[in-house]
């Protein structure tokens, strides 16, 4: 009798057609001034076209005002004054938030944003970008709890299962750059180990620029570090000679990378 044939793989989004060279997102000089106050300034940097690059530094050094500025949503009274965000080489600095997110950038923002009333498949459905493949099969293999929760409301679903839903959404379109604020802030220990693997997972198919205070995570996902304080970038490079630098890393983050332990502690 004939085996049945092996199922195929999870379809992932495509890879971006542009050189790994060049970097995907490209800021540079940028100041934000927000109801007459200078937030960010000279903010530069790169996020390569592949890996982890993650966004550090100790709360309120701009580190979601920076994520806020290149997707163009600022509150009000808030806005850029100089400088340029370019994304895959086309400038993006002052362009509405719905044509930035349709080049091709999936967010998932610090509140993960889930629509509590709707069910999981109705917010999945929302977030279905008209002109994209919609990567169901990718979405079902890193989080088949959400296949199983499909008609439950996203309201009732635990902190874990909301971030689920909200990583999701980014990885449900061809998109060539995901940005992550916040993954397992107020996340149970172990929700956070499933977390950092489903991330782990997706980075293999988009460059992720992520913002994360849980250094444990950033050490197991990070290819590249930037570092905010007082709206400014103070360090770039690696994160693991970041990382295995305990001095500097209190320094720039207000912890050490390492207990005596080996526990790696968060940026407060």
């Amino acid at each position: 009798m004939t085996p049945p044939p092996t199922p195929p793989a999870p379809a992932a989004p495509p890879p971006a057609s542009r050189s790994t060279t060049e970097p995907v997102l490209a800021v540079r000089g940028l100041d934000v001034d927000i109801a007459g106050s200078r937030i960010l300034t000279g903010i530069t940097f790169d996020v390569p076209a592949t890996g982890v690059t993650a966004l550090l530094g100790r709360n309120g050094v701009g580190k979601t005002t920076t994520l806020r500025a290149v997707l163009g949503l600022l509150p009000d009274g808030g806005r850029i004054t100089a400088g340029e965000v370019t994304f895959t080489g086309e400038i993006i600095t002052h362009e509405p938030t719905h044509r930035t997110i349709r080049r091709g950038i999936g967010y998932a923002p610090e509140d993960r944003g889930v629509f509590a009333h709707l069910t999981v498949a109705e917010n999945l459905t929302l977030a279905e970008r008209p002109g994209s493949r919609h990567h169901y099969d990718l979405v079902h293999d890193l989080f088949p709890e959400l296949a199983a929760r499909r008609t439950q409301h996203a309201g009732t679903l635990s902190g874990g299962q909301q971030q689920m839903v909200a990583l999701a959404r980014t990885l449900l379109n061809d998109n060539t750059l995901v940005i992550v604020d916040e993954p397992t802030k107020g996340l149970a220990p172990r929700v956070v180990t499933e977390t950092a693997e489903v991330l782990e997972r997706a980075a293999q198919h988009l460059p992720m620029l992520l913002v994360e205070q849980n250094l444990a995570v950033v050490r197991r996902l990070a290819d590249r570090a930037v570092v905010l304080d007082a709206g400014q970038v103070v360090h770039t490079g690696t994160a693991h000679d970041l990382l295995s630098d305990t001095e500097r890393t209190t320094a720039l983050l207000g912890v050490g990378s390492r207990t005596r332990t080996g526990r790696t502690h968060g940026a407060a």
